[in-house]
């Protein structure tokens, strides 16, 4: 059955009637209405001065000014959808294109109105939605035997790291890990995050060997404008020449707790953010070292809930 909405002629009745003192489920029954329209229509509708008062005009008036504001009637033009639109095709997440957009009061939007307009683009055919970071799901630690994993004599922890890399008050302190393609020794990324912008910087890797991980996070390093002063790792046997790497580029190694990833939070943040554009499974031998810096310059263009919805590169180069 399809809902009709109340008419002018119906208010009229319905002030009448309630002026001769019927209830609501009365005036339901001589208008053919259900009591809840009825009781809705009289509380929504009710004279604003007293609050009690139901005068037709007044209800109807109302009504179209409801009916004006609703989202059936859309309050942005063409050109501020298009706008819209074209962040959210740089890979922004409707958060970010909200809070971007209000920083510089641009735009009053809100993240749920952005995924309508993406569910709607789906529907008819359209592209926006490939553009939303896909998580996939995580899997466990399988426990019950021995894992010699990343276990080193020697490495520093990553509690006793320097008091500005924890709070995250001074730039210099990073984190760093691998992301794999389809194969767990051959093409694949390291990846490095600085903790107080989220600046990231990506390198690819022909094949995840130790020297070839220090070849890349030494050029990586060294293309920094600022000091590379402690970098947090992954305990993977990639990583176990770090002494070396250390003697070459003068920056301290920590190490996380073994299966705590979470300790490198902005490390594994990022790599998840990765994801979006290396999927896990995927073979990374067309990879190219270009590919790595556009998809690190897309990351690091990306506004950020964390910084205020500033940029990693606005909060580094300041």
């Amino acid at each position: 059955m399809t809902y009709v909405q109340i008419t002018l002629e119906e208010r009229y009745a319905i002030s009448a009637l309630r002026k001769l003192g019927h209830t609501c489920a009365a005036i339901a029954r001589e208008l053919g209405r259900h009591r809840s329209t009825i009781a809705r229509e009289v509380r929504r509708s009710a004279w604003r001065e007293d609050g009690r008062s139901y005068r037709p005009g007044k209800a109807q008036s109302y009504t179209n000014e409801r009916r004006r504001v609703s989202r059936r009637n859309t309050q942005f033009t063409a050109a501020e959808w298009a706008f819209v639109e074209w962040l959210l095709r740089e890979d922004w997440s409707p958060e970010q294109v909200v809070g971007w957009c209000a920083r510089f009061d641009l735009l009053a939007i809100s993240h749920e109105t952005s995924y309508r307009r993406i569910w709607k683009d789906r529907a008819c055919g359209g592209t926006l939605w490939t553009h939303l970071r896909i998580v996939t799901k995580p899997y466990r630690k399988r426990y019950g035997a021995y894992d010699g994993r990343g276990r080193l004599a020697g490495k520093r922890h990553i509690s006793e790291r320097p008091a500005g890399a924890t709070n995250r008050s001074r730039f210099g302190h990073w984190e760093g890990d691998t992301v794999l393609g389809n194969t767990q020794h051959g093409a694949c990324v390291v990846t490095m995050v600085e903790r107080k912008s989220s600046y990231t910087a990506i390198g690819l890797l022909r094949k995840r060997a130790a020297p070839e991980v220090n070849a890349r996070l030494r050029r990586l390093i060294n293309a920094q404008p600022r000091r590379v002063r402690t970098l947090t790792l992954d305990n993977g046997t990639e990583f176990h020449s770090y002494n070396a790497l250390k003697a070459e580029v003068a920056t301290r190694c920590y190490f996380a707790t073994l299966h705590h990833s979470w300790e490198r939070g902005a490390n594994e943040n990022t790599n998840g953010l990765i994801r979006q554009y290396l999927p896990k499974g995927v073979s990374m031998e067309h990879l190219t070292q270009a590919d790595c810096d556009r998809i690190a310059n897309k990351l690091n263009r990306r506004p950020r809930k964390r910084l205020g919805f500033r940029t990693p590169e606005e909060v580094y180069a300041a």
